[in-house]
């Protein structure tokens, strides 16, 4: 008598995995507080497309059809509301974005080497836990009332990334960023040796200077520097952006592509201009 060898049932694998997302928390009065949240957008069209973002109501507390209602307001905006932060155990129906639970504050720690933690890190909320060393970390920026500004998008460095700190306020990277890479430096100026690939993004609270060809996305500024300029050797850039402030490269004009730029803001403008 022949007997079948019993099939062994395939197990499930369940995967931890971290997102860069930003959080937005309304504040009273709450048409005020989008008046802000309008004027920002109308500044940066465009810029939540695409990106998760978690609404923090432990501030304001508004009640379930409120925050069905404010839900609703944010999509009309082009905003989409991946999970919600209220604390209390408010139950949400299930039109609505889960709840995060378990939210602990996050910082710039594992980020930077300790010699370069100058400063307090931005308050963020994690989108998700985080992975294992050498792997790319997230974290969650608050954008407030009043200070609406690209805030606290970061990942870390790959393993094979090579980091230098000349000083406490500026991070050297020695290698290229490769395509979807995010690199953020929440405590001054970014200095890339090597070039930016299309599809790669760098957020800088202060100046960015790339000495290669910068190809994927540079954000100078991002928290009100208004001071803060983008160099690069040679502009083939996706978009270029100081303190919210941006362009793409479809708005550049062609004179200032494939050459040494800068850009910086002058009365309140964005300009970008040749640098030699």
């Amino acid at each position: 008598m022949t007997f079948a060898a019993p099939l062994e049932a395939k197990s499930i694998r369940f995967r931890a995995r971290s997102f860069v997302a930003f959080t937005l928390t309304p504040e009273a009065p709450l048409d005020v507080w989008l008046e802000s949240l309008d004027r920002w957008v109308g500044n940066s069209p465009g810029y939540f497309a695409g990106r998760p973002v978690v609404l923090d109501l432990n501030t304001l507390k508004p009640d379930v059809v409120a925050i069905e209602a404010l839900v609703d307001l944010l999509g009309q905006r082009g905003i989409r509301i991946y999970a919600i932060e209220l604390d209390g155990g408010t139950e949400l129906g299930a039109h609505l974005p889960p709840v995060l639970v378990g939210a602990k504050e996050a910082t710039t720690d594992g980020l930077l080497q300790p010699s370069r933690k100058a400063g307090r890190a931005e308050d963020a909320t994690p989108a998700g836990d985080t992975k294992a060393a050498g792997d790319i970390k997230a974290e969650a920026g608050d954008l407030k009332a009043g200070d609406l500004k690209p805030a606290s998008d970061a990942r870390a460095q790959p393993k094979d990334a090579k980091i230098a700190a000349p000083d406490a306020g500026t991070l050297m990277i020695r290698s290229p960023i490769r395509s979807g890479q995010l690199i953020f430096h929440p405590h001054g100026d970014v200095i890339v040796l090597g070039s930016v690939a299309s599809g790669s993004e760098i957020v800088a609270t202060g100046s960015i200077h790339v000495y290669g060809t910068l190809r994927g996305r540079a954000s100078a500024g991002a928290q009100g520097n208004t001071a803060a300029r983008v160099f690069c050797r040679r502009n083939e850039a996706e978009l270029l952006s100081v303190d919210g402030w941006y362009c793409t490269a479809e708005e550049m004009d062609p004179s200032v592509r494939g050459k040494p730029v800068q850009a910086f803001l002058d009365n309140g403008m964005l300009r970008i201009a040749p640098f030699s």
